[in-house]
């Protein structure tokens, strides 16, 4: 394999910012050089990228995506999505269970493994989703392999809605992996539907689709989540927190890897709030909703308090036409895979947090959460899945430079003030100045269990 240089950049790893030049051998990082980073202009290398000025991240985990494959791929698949995370410095994934059919057996699960290794331009891995009724398929699951479990603790398409307290103590009890948890109470959200629907019938104006999947919708099922948790010892994690009241439930004290109970954020509640539904509407509609000001600000402080440990994107694709219609017909999601790492690293320069706080919450949560073998960090002896940055790149967010296959973005129009340059898997240069290895392919992610 080709030995690569990386000369003189500003690598943001481990909780530190400082000048180093790496090498990569063998899809591995080979050596860090920190006290004199110029020593890499006279060492032998196949490849030199000069860095200087640019800033060197682990590849981001992403540790929630929907690439629609099998079945929903008329709005994105796994090379196209996979892609477009390449080009935001996404270097490995965990993809959702609810395609079509939906993940909930083993066999199936297989099938999805398989097609990422013929298409997949990222590292990954998927979830087994969870049914009522599906038990013995979560037992099968090997924790070597599998990321985890999904549980779908509010609305959900087919029968990947668990609405049975008998089947959600067995999964919490029986299941052999991490369980990730949507919660969204579906009783408070029916009632909160029925009173807007009064008010404004087939009309609702999409403001209130943070009152209608309300605070106290996510709050309840958080809730439950966690107390099963604490009851059954699992292993829980759960995803896209939307609220400042749900931090409550989350310990801050606790080091990351002593933890039994962890949370997520996604990108958009950190940089969308109510404020914005008037003038962006269907564009930023998402289950969980996207909710007040103070929620988004709560939520921020919620990551510098260690309450929230990882930071995702949810990126769930719809055409245009699913998107743009009335508040009922209106799909739920949007993608954000591309600029998730550059809008944490916006939010940095807003003054929100430090950028040692986006590589840990992006790159070396995700690992110590799921416990991914060799990934997440900078370190001699990991695989090399880096992304590199010009902080200093203003480019505008618009059509032309989209690679989702839907096509659209919430961001469109969206100043950035950085862009990714170079994203390296495994030790090969997958995204160069925009331009692909299209022959590259990634592998299954393992895990240390």
């Amino acid at each position: 394999m080709t030995t690569i240089g990386i000369a003189n950049a500003t690598l943001v790893n481990d909780g530190q910012v400082k000048q180093a030049s790496v090498i990569i051998r063998k899809g591995l990082i080979d050596r860090i050089i920190i006290d004199n980073p110029d020593e890499i202009y006279n060492l032998k290398v196949d490849r030199l990228i000069e860095a200087k000025g640019k800033l060197l991240f682990p590849g981001v985990i992403d540790d929630q995506v929907h690439f629609r494959e099998p079945g929903l791929t008329h709005k994105g698949d796994i090379h196209s999505e996979s892609r477009a995370g390449v080009a935001g410095g996404v270097t490995s994934y965990m993809e959702m269970p609810n395609t079509n059919p939906q993940t909930t057996t083993i066999e199936l699960l297989d099938d999805k493994f398989k097609i990422a290794a013929e298409k997949s331009m990222a590292n990954f891995s998927f979830y087994l989703g969870a049914t009522n009724d599906n038990i013995e398929e979560i037992a099968k699951v090997n924790p070597k392999k599998i990321c985890g479990i999904k549980v779908f603790m509010g609305s959900s398409t087919g029968n990947m809605l668990v609405d049975s307290i008998e089947s959600l103590e067995k999964i919490f009890k029986l299941s052999p992996v991490l369980i990730s948890t949507h919660c969204e109470d579906e009783t408070t959200i029916k009632e909160n539907l029925v009173k807007y629907k009064e008010l404004y019938g087939e009309d609702i104006p999409f403001r209130y689709h943070a009152e209608i999947r309300s605070e106290k919708a996510c709050f309840i099922s958080s809730s439950l989540a966690v107390s099963l948790a604490r009851k059954f010892n699992s292993r829980l994690h759960v995803l896209h927190l939307s609220t400042g009241k749900e931090l409550e439930l989350f310990d801050a004290n606790t080091p990351l890897y002593d933890k039994r109970i962890t949370s997520e954020v996604c990108v958009h509640h950190l940089w969308f709030s109510q404020n914005d539904y008037d003038k962006c509407g269907w564009r930023i509609k998402w289950n969980p909703s996207i909710k007040t000001e103070k929620d988004r600000l709560s939520l921020i402080e919620g990551l510098k308090q260690n309450r929230i440990d990882i930071v995702a994107t949810d990126h769930a694709p719809h055409l245009l036409s699913e998107k743009d219609a009335g508040y009922f017909k209106s799909a739920s999601g949007g993608p954000m895979v591309q600029h998730s790492l550059l809008a944490m690293i916006e939010l940095s320069k807003k003054g929100h947090f430090p950028l040692e706080l986006v590589a840990q919450k992006m790159c070396h949560a995700p690992a110590i959460v799921y416990n991914i073998e060799k990934r997440g960090y900078v370190k001699e002896g990991y695989f090399a899945d880096l992304a590199l940055v010009d902080p200093n790149a203003n480019w505008t967010v618009n059509s032309d430079n989209l690679l989702y296959k839907c096509g659209w973005s919430p961001l469109e129009g969206q100043q950035l003030s950085s862009k990714i340059t170079h994203t390296i898997i495994n030790g090969r240069v997958v995204y160069d100045e925009g331009r692909f290895d299209e022959s590259f392919r990634g592998t299954a992610l393992n895990f240390n269990r």
